[in-house]
């Protein structure tokens, strides 16, 4: 088994999200407890894993700044000290931008390059899904690698602040797309195939302890 340090080196976790932990997310409090939930739902799912039968990964939903990168970071720190498993994160956007580079003449890197680990490593955490202007390029990358993933049982964690249609008349103003908008309808249904969907509602914790950690 390949040694956890080696795993979380090669796992691309932002210099950012390098103290994110389960053991220190903070559950606040939140409508239906649903931040709560969404720690117990990512718990569970690290001492499952592997399932037995069919893999399936995780769409923790909802709005900027409740933690739902926190605990997707979590959850592949856990797998990779306790289980070995490989895991990568990528940012959803960084990555659209970093493929778009690889055209240019002079650029070191290449599609390929750059896609391969996304499509290859067990777990993958996509943060941001639906954070791009969806326009038909962007729409056919997300399809190739959902699709992909799809087909090999690979396990994926989703992070996204769109929701579906029935949660927006319970956020916040301002929501205006839906996560079906975003990626295109076959794809949110693709996304409920693989993933069981988490949604977390609340307050942006973010911006409460930035502004605390500002006071003077």
């Amino acid at each position: 088994m390949v040694r956890p340090n080696r795993l979380l080196e090669a796992a691309n976790i932002p210099l950012r999200y390098a103290r994110c932990e389960l053991e220190n997310f903070d559950v606040m409090p939140s409508p239906d407890r649903s931040i709560e939930k969404a720690k117990i739902a990512a718990e569970k799912f690290v001492d499952e894993y592997p399932m037995p039968r069919v893999s399936f990964g995780l769409l923790l939903m909802g709005p900027q700044g409740v933690g739902k990168t926190h605990l997707a970071v979590g959850i592949i720190k856990a797998l990779m000290r306790q289980k070995g498993i490989p895991c990568l994160f990528r940012s959803f956007p960084e990555l659209l931008k970093e493929i778009q580079n690889s055209y240019s003449p002079i650029s070191q890197s290449s599609e390929f390059s750059l896609l391969a680990p996304v499509l290859d490593t067990e777990v993958l955490v996509l943060d941001e899904l639906g954070a791009q202007t969806p326009s038909t390029w962007v729409r056919d990358t997300v399809s190739y690698v959902l699709n992909y993933r799809y087909s090999e049982n690979k396990v994926t964690i989703f992070t996204t602040n769109y929701q579906d249609k029935d949660e927006l008349a319970d956020s916040r103003k301002g929501v205006t797309y839906t996560l079906a908008e975003r990626i295109g309808d076959q794809m949110r249904s693709r996304l409920f195939e693989m993933c069981k969907t988490i949604t977390m509602a609340g307050n942006d914790f973010r911006k409460a302890v930035k502004q605390a950690e500002h006071h003077f």
